[in-house]
């Protein structure tokens, strides 16, 4: 059975999602769009604890919702395929793309939630107070990804008042200046998604030299 005949293709799709979702997390726009939305999970469903509820039963807030939403991709898509090999081998032919999605998809949720437990155990913990992005200005950042030059941004990552990373873009003050990863720059302002910084030494490096 072709993995892009439609018994299967949801499961392959989902998986093709996953990719997606793990190239947002590795080149930081996964952090940038959380940050810039200001994501607070369960934020917009208070009605008489419903919200709290449904998070809970889903397993959300115990990680970020990009990592939980890679996890659920994961999951689906894997027991989409292996049950549909597993019922191809038992009956000879997959169950149809509805009624598969349905059974993975049933299966999926408290798998996943069954995974966050221990994802949610290693992983940091997330700030119970959101900051307002503009209190990052005035902070250090360290450029990890890329060469931030004008109108073309770098991956940073930079340290709030809680101690707390946050992985942003950054593309340097001047406009004659590029900043290269490794390097410390004061962030000195802020236009949407995008921050701006300034090059220098740290009072902080060499501390431990």
């Amino acid at each position: 059975m072709s993995l892009l005949a439609s018994p299967t293709l949801p499961f392959v799709l989902a998986l093709g999602a996953l990719a997606v979702v793990a190239l947002a997390q590795v080149t930081g726009l996964g952090d940038v769009i959380e940050d810039a939305g200001d994501l607070d999970t369960g934020g917009g469903l208070d009605a008489g604890g419903f919200g709290d509820a449904l998070t809970t039963l889903l397993g959300l807030g115990r990680v970020p919702l990009l990592i939980w939403l890679a996890s659920l991709l994961l999951i689906f898509g894997s027991v989409g395929l292996i049950g549909q090999a597993w019922i191809t081998n038992l009956l000879g032919a997959p169950l149809s793309a509805g009624w598969a999605m349905l059974g993975a998809g049933a299966a999926a949720l408290p798998l996943n939630r069954l995974a966050m437990r221990p994802l949610g155990a290693i992983m940091p913990k997330d700030e119970t107070t959101a900051i307002n992005l503009d209190d990052l200005v005035r902070r250090d950042a360290e450029i990890q990804i890329g060469t931030a030059r004008p109108g073309s941004p770098a991956r940073a990552k930079v340290i709030d008042v809680h101690g707390q990373a946050h992985f942003i873009m950054v593309e340097p003050h001047d406009a004659t200046t590029e900043l290269q990863a490794g390097d410390t720059v004061l962030l000195v302002r802020r236009e949407g998604p995008t921050f701006y910084g300034v090059q220098y030494e740290s009072p902080l490096l060499g501390l431990d030299s």
